[in-house]
């Protein structure tokens, strides 16, 4: 068993709610399974990334509806989470660098209502429920989902979890157990309710897992091979090859077969620069500000400084 498999065994996975295996498959879930969690970089030089397992971002849309369900045994919270990431285009945040939104990197989010209001069979299930679409859409409206950072969310448990699993491989069996058997709610200093943990040790945990990943986002490689790919794609829009479209409709590997057989010299010589650049054939870069991922947890209702 790897470790993301043994994650969602502890997160209940075969115990889960009934309802959840209908809205599971539907259309849009599916495409998210050939959806990598690392933004395309997957698919980028070995050189540089080396992932420990394959992560989807199916894969983290169900294990942030797992442990949303496991804080509040809420269906509509469930399944908000379970959507929250449904418009994911392919190489996910690269195209948040495509389009200049380094920061907040969220300018895709408008596309998952467009889907989820376009799904035939999400509204039958819907319908069968007595839910309104609206309560899932707006999955920013539940705390314990999705909240502003530094405050913990379930959204954000879970990339820990899984970027630590797999790209900075700083978390191991035990790590998962002490993350997820420590954590509780606690209404929050706006009275809101907020994941937090039992004790510091957990809290200090979540928050040096975290702190190496926000290291390896903010360094000048990640920077460069994700502007890099974001490159790729913007020039291949600009010059007929794909559309934008294309990014929320295909799958990556698809999309990505497609930009290799773009008899295009410039993406050609690119897309090599991608797949086999070595670290120390990185240029020198001015970066701009990148989103800095701090978290500060609650512990016995107290925010850690």
């Amino acid at each position: 068993m790897n470790l993301l498999e043994y994650y969602k065994k502890k997160l209940g996975f075969d115990e889960r709610p009934d309802f959840l295996d209908e809205y599971i498959n539907i259309p849009a879930m599916k495409r998210l399974k050939d959806v990598g969690y690392f933004c395309g970089m997957d698919y980028a030089s070995k050189n540089i990334y080396s992932f420990k397992e394959y992560i989807s971002r199916y894969d983290h849309s169900l294990t942030t509806a797992l442990m949303t369900w496991l804080c509040t045994g809420d269906k509509v919270q469930t399944l908000a989470a379970l959507y929250h990431d449904i418009g994911t285009p392919c190489f996910s945040h690269t195209i948040d660098y495509l389009n200049n939104d380094y920061q907040k990197q969220e300018s895709t989010e408008e596309y998952n209502e467009k889907i989820l209001r376009k799904d035939r069979k999400l509204k039958k299930l819907l319908k069968k429920d007595h839910i309104d679409i609206e309560d899932v859409i707006n999955f920013k409206k539940y705390s314990i989902v999705d909240i502003e950072r530094p405050k913990l969310c379930a959204d954000r448990i879970d990339g820990i979890i899984l970027t630590g699993i797999s790209w900075t491989k700083g978390v191991l069996k035990p790590n998962i157990d002490i993350l997820l058997n420590n954590m509780t709610i606690y209404q929050n200093e706006d009275k809101r309710p907020e994941i937090g943990f039992s004790n510091r040790f957990a809290a200090f945990m979540a928050v040096c897992i975290n702190s190496d990943i926000d290291e390896l986002c903010q360094s000048k490689e990640d920077f460069y091979m994700m502007d890099l790919l974001a490159s790729i794609v913007k020039k291949a829009i600009e010059r007929g090859h794909i559309s934008y479209d294309e990014l929320y409709i295909r799958n990556e590997t698809d999309l990505m077969n497609k930009l290799k057989n773009i008899k295009d010299e410039d993406i050609t010589k690119n897309i090599n620069d991608f797949e086999n650049i070595k670290k120390e054939e990185i240029p020198k870069i001015k970066m701009p500000k990148v989103k800095k991922r701090t978290i500060r947890p609650l512990v016995d209702y107290k925010r850690m400084i």
